[in-house]
């Protein structure tokens, strides 16, 4: 009996260690821009495990970062599947770092939120204003208005996330400069809202700041109705949501799968399970409005604002938003100080 070379013995080790990353890559698949304390992703993650047995591990970049990684990466994809602010997803598109794919689901998807060769789909939707923590005013009243914000009193107190990079920043801006009376061919008023902003010292990240928030570090902070319903519901933290008197937008949040990722199998089902019955209604649960709507409880219903406040938010022309989107955060970076 011959005993086994050293040769043979390498061998089996490679193909143990294929097998193990074979085995590794069959319950795995990559999503950019998945921040568990971003829309409640986290709870989504752990729904996606249980049911699929997919691991999804949680990612922290934003909009921005991951367009610029899917880009860096196009010929060699890390990623399955991304996240996107509608605007980054139709970018993607036309850089081709995604590719097509009907999800279950799809059919249920109204037209306008999605693209019709299955580039990029809407799964839930934010309506941008002001998550407020009150303790955090120390007495101050709440703010109403876009106009409120620029008051003295509210010096220091104020976030809004990098218009230049995340997603949200960049809604934030179109939203003050169409309540303000810009358009997308002029954003004059925003830049002009975001220079007299500055003398109230705002905090500037580019990244979620939910649990700066809670902590009471930011008090008023540019975000969605999604972010504030889950700090009060669920956090109890003593959190109000402010949808500005002079208008706001609603905008959609879209996934996709990436163009050549290395296990698009397990993207395909991920991205299924976010538009079944239970993914749609998680994000329900989580204060978010899904995009199929039969997954909205009366109950979830009930957490948000009343429909005369969501009267003063409205769709805008996603893909103008997206086209114009560069020149605004080139001119937000020279004109803002």
């Amino acid at each position: 009996m011959h005993k086994p070379s050293l040769s043979m013995f390498r061998n089996a080790l490679m193909a143990f260690a294929l097998l193990s990353g074979s085995v590794a890559s069959a319950q795995t698949a990559i999503c950019y821009n998945c921040p568990p304390e971003w829309a409640d992703w986290g709870t989504q993650l752990k729904a996606i495990k249980e049911k699929t047995g997919i691991t999804v591990p949680p990612d922290n970049k934003n909009s921005g970062q991951s367009l610029a990684q899917l880009v860096a990466e196009k010929n060699s994809p890390v990623a399955d599947v991304t996240y996107l602010g509608v605007t980054f997803g139709i970018q993607a598109a036309k850089d081709g770092v995604v590719t097509g794919y009907r999800p279950a689901g799809w059919e249920q998807i109204p037209e306008g939120l999605k693209d019709p060769a299955g580039n990029w789909f809407t799964i839930h939707s934010g309506t941008l204003g002001f998550m407020v923590n009150k303790d955090a005013l120390k007495g101050k009243p709440v703010p109403k208005s876009w106009a409120d914000l620029l008051h003295p009193q509210y010096k220091g107190l104020i976030g809004y996330l990098d218009p230049s990079s995340a997603f949200v920043g960049y809604v934030g801006a179109v939203a003050v400069n169409q309540a303000r009376g810009g358009n997308l061919d002029n954003f004059g008023p925003a830049l002009e809202y975001f220079n007299a902003l500055q003398k109230n010292e705002p905090i500037v990240p580019k990244q979620t700041s939910y649990a700066r928030v809670l902590s009471g570090e930011i008090a008023i902070l540019l975000d969605y109705d999604f972010n504030a319903y889950r700090a009060k519901y669920k956090d109890k933290a003593n959190v109000e949501f402010v949808i500005p008197a002079e208008g706001t937008i609603v905008v959609p949040y879209v996934m996709s799968l990436v163009n050549k990722g290395p296990n698009a199998e397990n993207g395909k089902r991920v991205l299924d399970f976010v538009l079944s019955d239970a993914g749609q209604a998680l994000w329900a649960n989580a204060f978010l409005r899904p995009v199929r709507a039969s997954a909205m409880s009366a109950e979830a219903q009930s957490r948000f604002l009343p429909a005369a406040d969501y009267a003063r938010a409205v769709a805008i022309d996603y893909a103008k938003m997206a086209s114009v989107q560069k020149a605004f955060s080139d001119a937000y970076l020279k004109q803002v100080r």
